[in-house]
């Protein structure tokens, strides 16, 4: 087995395809709007490819992906390309894996996530939401000003807004409610929702699933495959989303990882 760069888009696909749910991150990323900032490792094996781990250099701090339902494996992979990654970077990996790295970066754990995936989509389709609506690009000073409020760790990329897939509860003309996408690309048919939150004098009013109802009514037109991820121990949004007809699919952990 060897590790190597991967360029062509189809192969990859190919590969991640073969369970959709668990790279949907890694999918929507092969979308020419992600793709200038990624970079694929591939563990191949007589020609065919085994594992794929992507390093994501959209954010300040680069975000490692690497799942797999074979984590030997994929520590294999990790194993063979650590000494190509930057010294300090964030990581969403499967159970186990980061072991591989004790040896050359500090962790700091970041507690255990699930990736769930909207399967009974009826109970979303179905789902009042007539107070959110679509946020304009002109809204990107007031979508930052609220994420400072409201979600001061998120991990929002202003370039998102872009895709019109932003939606949001106004009061007293202000925001006090949005939800939107991480990822999102209709050419492979997936997305990933993420930046949910709400002022906390809002909070424990039905806002958050509202918008989120409303964000994948929207989705469900472009996408096939639509998903998320969430603490495991954050029980509210973990409620909304059940609702919502989201299941999980996969446990993962994740990371700040440091040299040095």
């Amino acid at each position: 087995m060897k590790a190597i760069n991967l360029h062509d888009k189809r192969d990859i696909y190919q590969h991640l395809k073969l369970n959709v749910p668990l790279h949907i991150y890694s999918i929507g990323d092969l979308d020419d709007f992600f793709w200038p900032f990624t970079t694929y490792y591939g563990l191949v094996e007589d020609e065919q490819i085994r594992e794929i781990a992507l390093l994501y250099s959209g954010h300040e701090l680069p975000v490692l992906l690497a799942f797999s339902n074979h984590p030997q494996q994929l520590g294999t992979l990790l194993e063979m390309i650590k000494g190509l990654l930057p010294p300090s970077f964030y990581a969403h990996l499967s159970p186990t894996v980061h072991e591989v790295f004790r040896d050359t970066y500090h962790l700091t754990h970041h507690g255990e996530h699930l990736k769930m995936a909207l399967v009974e989509g009826d109970l979303c389709l179905n789902q009042q939401a007539d107070d959110a609506g679509r946020i304009p690009g002109s809204e990107i000073g007031a979508v930052l000003a609220f994420y400072k409020k409201s979600y001061p760790e998120n991990w929002f990329d202003p370039r998102m807004l872009e895709t019109g897939q932003y939606f949001g509860i106004k009061k007293g003309g202000e925001w006090i409610s949005i939800g939107g996408v991480h990822v999102y690309s209709p050419t492979y048919n997936v997305a990933a929702i993420g930046n949910v939150a709400t002022h906390p004098q809002h909070r424990n009013k039905g806002y958050a699933t509202q918008v989120t109802a409303r964000l994948c009514q929207s989705l469900s037109k472009e996408v096939d495959t639509i998903g998320l991820n969430v603490k495991t121990n954050n029980k509210a949004a973990l409620s909304c989303y059940t609702k919502l007809g989201f299941q999980s699919v996969a446990t993962y952990h994740e990371y700040t990882f440091q040299k040095g």
